[in-house]
């Protein structure tokens, strides 16, 4: 047993919305997306040593990823990189590492984090993480970071809560993914509704719980690791444990269905840079509103995200709201906004060869 959390980095996603400078055989979550010199995994590491220490790491990735894993991430140990032998979204990933961390610690307190998020304000963080782990020690708790919004943005998933004044831990009544502008503006509106950051913090044991109520095959599925986890044979149980469950979100699976919900409500710059336009945002513009990442020429140009090897002169006229950015073998030239078509983007690019995704 110990006193500091345990920290479980999410990194096995392959940021199809940033591509093509994020791709299948190095996704964005390895990349130094924001020009820092370190990568958005390094970031997360970096911003998590400071509330445990390395020994506490736990990260599960993709089984191709393991070994830009190990380069990027030297101080986490080996055995504690966990390889996913397929793709079931994050129900199935949170619950390998709760349950392989339970093995270990039952007391554990777990903190999970998506690999390439972006916090501006640490301070405030820190502050808001200090509430959850406090929070999180009442059992079977669930708690989730709030983020209070600045705009009524469609691409994040909102929390609801119960307004009880004065008391910084809320408990939620609904999730509601991804709504129309017109019911992000009412939620605005409404004063009572936060972006749901995708960070959670519980105990090993309160999740593990929510999971035999509520995805009892998932729990069934890893609950016979237990005596496989740490051994050479753990690697043939995962295959198994991942064949046997359906792909599914922690949100859908867990915390839409669980009752003992609460959300801490932080504000530190956050964003999940889920893309292009979301990069955008955060970076520094000229005085039309354009990212600029190229030796350009601009007229008649504006909010616009230009990104181009700095080897090549790129001249552009009359363009707004738009991305254009190559890297490697692709050229990419559409709306700023248009990550809904980057999935077909993308099918469309692999079926002119692997190489191009």
């Amino acid at each position: 047993m110990q006193d500091k959390p345990y920290i479980v980095i999410m990194a096995g996603g392959i940021g199809s919305r940033f591509w093509p400078y994020s791709r299948n055989s190095r996704p964005k979550q390895f990349l130094d997306i924001l020009g820092t010199g370190r990568t958005l995994l390094q970031m997360t590491y970096d911003r998590f040593i400071k509330l445990s220490d390395k020994s506490s790491f736990y990260v599960v990735t993709f089984k191709k990823y393991y070994n830009i894993v190990r380069e990027q991430l030297p101080d986490v140990p080996a055995d504690q990189i966990l390889t996913e032998p397929l793709r079931r979204n994050t129900a199935t990933c949170v619950a390998y590492a709760s349950y392989r961390i339970f093995q270990k610690d039952p007391d554990a307190k777990l903190i999970i984090t998506p690999a390439d998020h972006l916090i501006i304000q640490e301070g405030n963080f820190y502050t808001a993480m200090d509430i959850a782990l406090q929070a999180a020690e009442q059992e079977d708790r669930l708690i989730t970071l709030g983020i209070r919004p600045n705009r009524p943005e469609t691409g994040y998933g909102y929390i609801q809560y119960i307004s009880n004044h004065g008391n910084p831990v809320k408990k939620v009544k609904t999730f509601t993914e991804k709504p129309t502008i017109k019911l992000a503006m009412t939620f605005i509106e409404s004063g009572d509704f936060v972006w749901n950051s995708g960070i959670f913090i519980w105990k090993a044991r309160s999740i593990i719980k929510a999971f035999e109520k509520h995805m009892p095959d998932v729990a069934e599925a890893f609950e016979e690791g237990l005596v496989h986890f740490g051994k050479a044979e753990e690697e043939a149980f995962t295959k198994k444990a991942y064949s046997l469950v359906k792909s599914i979100s922690i949100d859908y699976g867990i915390m839409e269905k669980a009752d003992e919900v609460y959300t801490v409500l932080g504000d530190f710059g956050w964003s999940d840079l889920g893309s292009w336009l979301s990069l955008h945002e955060t970076k520094e513009k000229d005085e039309l509103g354009n990212v600029v990442d190229a030796n350009a020429v601009l007229y008649e140009t504006k909010n616009c995200f230009i990104k181009v090897s700095p080897e090549k002169l790129v001249v552009i006229e009359g363009l707004e709201d738009f991305l254009v950015t190559e890297s490697e073998n692709v050229l990419l030239i559409c709306k700023l906004n248009g990550e809904k078509k980057f999935r077909e983007f993308v099918s469309e690019a692999k079926k002119k060869g692997e190489n191009y995704v």
